[in-house]
């Protein structure tokens, strides 16, 4: 048993031990399944606080000859699974956490000497029978274990991406970690498994990865591991149910994220939610605004533009494939949009590459007004100003007022929002509510009645205020939005609702002879039993 060579099971022993602790054990099933074959290599990035850590202690317990783990798996999932005794306790683990050991060295060429120099420490004694061709090269040592005692290795390395996140512009160094790690781990008998985690995919050089033989699992494809990306929807439900929390409001605050389809939510606000009866922003007080503040001042390709869509709610087209994995190559906006998804500011929706992007949940939003205050975004932090005065006008069924408010705020960022649809006019009210946010979970194309609501607010649980369900139309009038709502039994989306509703019709007449684009507002407040 060493510090890296077959560590025992402490840190997995210490999650078992927590008050709240979710069963993630059948990713161990998966790793049992690709153990030894072409898909031996496995590399999973998601953001700062998702669980990487914890996986990688429990991965290291299972496999680690260093110690017994039979009963710290016990009532587990992957306890019932066919391979569970197989594996268990069988392998020799070298479990690397890459922070820890550059925060040590300081630079990646001596964090590489003291990798090699520990590991080849605890092996000469772990193995002292072995006869060592030159026990000065870690490579040849593992090999010569592996010939005489006929025991593979697994390889748990946590953390590996932080020599691109702390020296993100020497790439000297970065590629020859890239080649060292190559080394180590391609094409070497001794290697049953490789597990690496990180925050960012593995970099590119050009078309090429020194690391090609790893299959990687990201905030984009996690498939066929994506339930192990974070807590799942019934996850979530599970828990709020064995600590009272509110659910709804729960999903507002740390849902949004999609992966294959799959709603993830934060584990690490979740977690705090929960210990402190609380829904606050947890996950982004890990680190400061500033890491998503560099990014968002910076105006590749209009990212300004993008971003303030986002902020109003919009679904922004990106492009995640030419991005090349690191934190200081941007092309376009597209490769800073990337970097914000696999840091979890934002959320994607699509296939190979190509979708959509936007902000997951309330704790995140927050975080983007937070920078987005830093200024460039004068007409966006306006508008958020003025959302309070809208939000009460709308209660007062000041149809003449809130249109003229809307009208203002969709005329001040008609930059940022083509103006002539129904998606742009969606945006622009979003935007102009921003302000019921804090009251309010909006939900965008609800299915409801005979078909789907263009905007509905259901008012959060403590919350002494109307619901509302929009209709929006682009060239027709108010009034026929406001029948649409009637006609199609709109209201009957907010099944758990009892109380006022406010049925709200929005619309603009886009003819080019009128120079600003005119819209109109009709109100009517019902009563739903």
């Amino acid at each position: 048993m060493g510090i890296y060579l077959n560590p025992d099971n402490r840190d997995f022993k210490k999650s078992r031990n927590s008050r709240l602790y979710v069963d993630k054990s059948m990713l161990i099933d998966y790793l049992n399944q690709v153990m030894d074959t072409d898909q031996q290599f496995v590399s999973v990035s998601r953001p700062r606080r998702f669980g990487k850590s914890m996986a990688a202690n429990m991965i290291s317990a299972y496999y680690s000859r260093g110690c017994d783990s039979r009963k710290v798996f016990s009532g587990l999932k992957i306890a019932d699974s066919v391979d569970f005794t197989k594996n268990l306790n069988q392998y020799n683990v070298i479990h690397l956490n890459m922070q820890d050991l550059l925060t040590e060295a300081g630079s990646v060429e001596e964090m590489l000497k003291l990798l090699q120099s520990y590991i080849l420490f605890e092996l000469t004694e772990e193995f002292p029978d072995v006869r060592y061709f030159d026990r000065t090269k870690l490579v040849r040592s593992l090999k010569d274990v592996y010939t005489k005692t006929k025991v593979p290795f697994v390889f748990v390395i946590d953390e590996w991406d932080c020599v691109f996140r702390i020296h993100q512009k020497d790439t000297k160094a970065q590629k020859q970690y890239l080649d060292y790690l190559r080394f180590l781990l391609k094409d070497q008998s001794y290697v049953s498994l490789a597990y690496m985690t990180g925050i960012l995919p593995i970099k590119k050089y050009g078309e090429h990865s020194a690391l090609n033989m790893f299959y990687e699992y990201s905030m984009m494809n996690a498939s066929p591991i994506e339930e192990f990306t974070g807590f799942t929807e019934e996850e979530v439900q599970e828990l709020c149910k064995e600590y009272p929390m509110p659910f709804d409001e729960m999903k507002k605050w740390y849902d949004g994220y999609h992966v294959n389809g799959l709603s993830v939510y934060n584990p690490k606000s979740v977690v705090e939610a929960i210990f402190r009866k609380n829904l606050s922003n947890y996950w982004t007080q890990t680190e400061t605004y500033g890491a998503l503040k560099i990014y968002i001042q910076m105006n590749q390709d209009g990212l300004h533009e993008k971003v303030s869509e986002l902020v109003a709610g919009g679904d922004v087209p990106v492009n995640t494939a030419k991005f090349q994995n690191d934190m200081t190559t941007f092309q376009s906006a597209d490769d800073v949009l990337t970097l914000m998804i696999h840091l979890g500011y934002l959320s994607f929706d699509g296939k190979d590459g190509v979708g959509t992007c936007h902000i997951p949940n309330s704790e995140v939003q927050q975080e983007f007004m937070n920078c987005v205050e830093e200024g460039g975004y004068e007409h966006l932090i306006e508008a958020v100003r003025e959302s309070e005065e809208l939000l009460a006008l709308t209660w007062q069924e000041n149809e003449e007022e809130v249109a003229k408010r809307v009208e203002k705020i969709h005329q001040e960022n008609s930059s940022i929002l083509q103006y002539n649809n129904e998606l742009s006019l969606s945006c622009a009210v979003t935007l102009a509510y921003y302000a019921a946010k804090k009251q309010y979970t909006i939900v965008r194309e609800m299915p409801a009645g005979k078909g789907f609501a263009d905007l509905v607010f259901i008012p959060d649980r403590e919350s002494a205020v109307p619901a509302m369900v929009v209709e929006l139309k682009w060239n027709e009038s108010a009034q026929t939005a406001l029948d649409q709502i009637r006609d199609q039994n709109y209201p009957d989306c907010l099944e758990r609702y009892h109380g006022e509703i406010l049925l709200v019709g929005i619309s603009y007449d886009k003819d080019e002879k009128i120079q600003k684009k005119k819209h109109f507002c009709k109100i009517e407040r019902v009563e739903k039993n």
